[in-house]
């Protein structure tokens, strides 16, 4: 369910202070032989932003106003804790401005999207393949797969979730179970297409698409198994004939899909503004979902701002996550392996991960089932029966305890008694200071920190590049001067400049 603090947050929204240019007359006429029964955009669609222009005249207001980003607070109206969660998907589509989904993939990369204010995301097929299997998008994950990676991604958030569906993973008697299967994993919406078994990812080579009659069947399986399941799921109809046969028929099945009763169009892989304008005037009346595909796909990425003004009203990013987790798992690994550990600003604190993924939450929660009896041993008298377990002793008790309250880390500055020659010649560089200097092979700082001297293992953890070193006799050699002294210097196996100096 979505809780009022998710439906009260509002949605984000741009206001457009221009109006949209005209399409060119060739598509124009090409939509007209694709859809010829096609009314014309009424009053309702004009976009607010093109309302705010004309309400703007003034050269003075224009002056003093900027579009920005704002979140409109209209979604807590009736009862929003009781709504479903494709209900908080419908109050987005009626409402002003354009809505930016990022796609997700886990649990994980659900929960960041939601953290990072945005009020519903997608699920990708191309992420989910990639981070569940480690293939490709060429429809080998399952059915069975998606709905279980669904249920992950849907149970960890409080915002809307549309699923992708592919194609259905069948006729239209698969269609019918996709959909109740989704429905009962959470999602608020889903995506169906009308490519072939097995299906290509949107962007790549080899698509194929089923008949008119076919495509338009699974959507009206789709309406029927939600009117029959009693769900109000948002049915998202997509077409990629626009790369298997052409603009014009990618234009005439979204009519059709209109007309069956799909609730919003998608067009895959349209190659210009121009072809995607073409797409927003047929069935003015339904929402348009762009998909803006990271990295060089075949549509043209464009800001939101342009995106409402052509007549969008959902925009996807399905790359964006997976796309920058690989390159930073890519820069981690080779830094390893390079023999240092990841930049620290390369990734959260110990801390921060923590909170992200709700340990602080639970160790509140937790506080109030606690009981008296939560540590205790069992009363005298009971027996180990009740328990299914060996009755514990107080002193297996004291000692768990000390071990979950224990730090993480501990570093022990070592006291030392006795005369100052009984601690032999090299215990006076404890007094000394180890300065630890990584500069990456761009000039930029990676690392800079100071460690006792005396704590020899601790620069190989540090810096396992330098392991084999004898520090020691460096440190003896270097242990009699007086001030600073450099006593390494060089570029590991990566090209990074790593300096040790006695301080």
């Amino acid at each position: 369910m979505v809780s009022s603090s998710v439906v009260g947050c509002g949605e984000t929204t741009f206001s457009l202070l221009r109006s949209p240019s005209p399409s060119s007359s060739s598509l124009s006429s090409l939509h007209s032989s694709a859809s010829p029964t096609a009314p014309p955009r009424s009053s309702s669609s004009i976009r607010l932003g093109r309302s705010i222009k004309r309400a703007l005249r003034s050269k003075s207001l224009k002056e003093s106003f900027r579009p920005t980003i704002a979140c409109s607070g209209d979604y807590g109206i009736g009862n929003p804790a009781a709504e479903s969660p494709a209900k908080a998907l419908r109050r987005i589509l009626v409402s002003p401005g354009i809505h930016q989904g990022p796609a997700c993939f886990d649990a994980l990369s659900a929960k960041l999207v939601e953290r990072a204010g945005f009020c519903y995301c997608f699920t990708s097929g191309f992420s989910i393949s990639a981070a569940r299997l480690g293939l490709p998008d060429t429809g080998l994950i399952s059915y069975g797969e998606m709905v279980d990676q669904g249920q992950q991604i849907t149970g960890a958030v409080s915002i809307p979730v549309i699923g992708d569906a592919d194609n259905g993973y069948g006729n239209a008697m698969n269609v019918k179970r996709t959909v109740r299967g989704y429905i009962n994993a959470g999602f608020a919406g889903l995506i169906l297409e009308d490519q072939v078994s097995p299906k290509a990812c949107g962007h790549t080579r080899d698509r194929k698409v089923v008949s008119r009659e076919e495509a338009v069947m699974r959507i009206k399986a789709a309406l029927d198994e939600r009117k029959e399941s009693g769900s109000d799921i948002v049915i998202i109809a997509r077409t990629d004939s626009r790369q298997a046969i052409s603009l014009g028929e990618s234009l005439w099945r979204s009519r059709a899909f209109a007309d069956a009763g799909a609730d919003v169009l998608f067009v895959d892989a349209l190659a210009s503004k121009e072809e995607m304008k073409a797409f927003c005037e047929v069935a003015p009346s339904v929402p348009k979902m762009a998909n803006m595909l990271e990295g060089g796909g075949k549509t043209p990425i464009l800001d939101p701002l342009e995106l409402e003004e052509i007549g969008y009203k959902l925009v996807a990013y399905p790359l964006s996550l997976i796309g920058v987790s690989i390159r930073a798992m890519q820069d981690s690994l080779a830094a390893i392996k390079g023999g240092r550990m990841p930049p620290p600003g390369s990734m959260p604190t110990f801390e921060e991960m923590k909170e992200i993924l709700g340990f602080n939450t639970y160790y509140e929660e937790e506080k109030h089932y606690a009981t008296p009896t939560t540590s205790q041993l069992p009363s005298r008298g009971v027996g180990t029966e009740t328990y299914g377990t060996s009755q514990r002793t107080q002193e297996d008790t004291a000692q768990r305890s000390e071990v979950l309250q224990a730090p993480i880390v501990e570093v022990i500055n070592p006291t030392y008694y006795g005369t100052e020659s009984s601690r032999g010649p090299f215990s006076g560089i404890w007094s000394r200071t180890l300065r630890i200097k990584i500069t990456g092979r761009d000039g930029l700082e990676r690392l800079d920190l100071r460690i006792p001297a005396g704590l020899l293992n601790n620069i190989t953890n540090i810096v396992p590049a330098i392991a084999g070193v004898n520090i020691k006799e460096l440190l003896d050699d270097a242990s009699a001067e007086v001030g600073g002294k450099l006593l390494l210097d060089f570029n590991d196996t990566m090209g990074d400049r790593i300096q040790v100096f006695l301080e």
